[in-house]
């Protein structure tokens, strides 16, 4: 209990939430790299496995290819782009490996969601004279929701816990706390900086899920 206590205590000092060394700052560029990292993910991801799921054709391949990146370390990647032109350009080089690292979860759910609507609802909204487009948004998009948001948490959750390897190459984030209490041998501010990114990762989920939770009723609604 003693290293929790100590935690604690670090996490309740005021002076260590202010500052261009504090948590409050920290916790801003943490959430700047992984929103940015997510926001492109998604752009590039979900259209893409939308429209592959819709056509049936060629997603299984892009499925493929993209989890090859599930297997190559973010560091690994962070670490090739750090000995390129990039390594000045500030915080490019984490997104692209956050976006490398988020993308195989995005693009495989949101296929395997559309490829996984009923296809005796699909038929039945050709039958009613929809064009391809109109079956997609009204048929295929809408059922399958729950897992693309599925991939959407996934992704979120994990560029949250790895954006921590920016303070590895010196950039910003909750993991210049982590690696500061390395640093200085001061375990309680390395429980303190862990917690942090947990407690984030845990709030992002929770607000992901209350966002499904909503598109979800209003759905309902519109049903009736």
């Amino acid at each position: 209990m003693g290293i929790v206590t100590d935690a604690w205590g670090w996490l309740t000092t005021g002076a260590h939430w202010t500052g261009a060394d504090g948590i409050g700052r920290r916790l801003a560029e943490h959430v700047y790299v992984s929103g940015a990292a997510l926001l492109v993910a998604s752009v590039l991801a979900l259209p893409l496995g939308l429209w592959l799921g819709h056509l049936g054709r060629g997603g299984a391949l892009a499925v493929n290819v993209s989890n090859v990146g599930r297997a190559i370390p973010v560091f690994a990647v962070l670490a090739l782009f750090m000995v390129s032109p990039l390594r000045n350009a500030g915080y490019v080089p984490t997104v692209v490996a956050l976006v490398l690292f988020a993308m195989p979860p995005l693009l495989t759910n949101a296929y395997v969601g559309v490829r996984e609507v009923d296809r005796a609802a699909v038929r039945a909204a050709r039958g009613m004279g929809m064009t391809g487009g109109q079956v997609f948004f009204r048929v295929e998009l809408p059922l399958s929701r729950p897992l693309v948001m599925t991939g959407i948490r996934s992704a979120a959750v994990q560029v949250v816990a790895t954006a921590t390897i920016a303070a590895m190459v010196g950039q910003g984030g909750l993991g210049r706390i982590i690696t500061a209490g390395f640093a200085t041998y001061d375990t309680a501010q390395v429980v303190a900086g862990a917690v942090l990114v947990a407690l984030l990762a845990l709030l992002v989920e929770g607000v992901l899920v209350g966002v499904d939770r909503l598109f979800a009723h209003d759905g309902r609604l519109t049903e009736r």
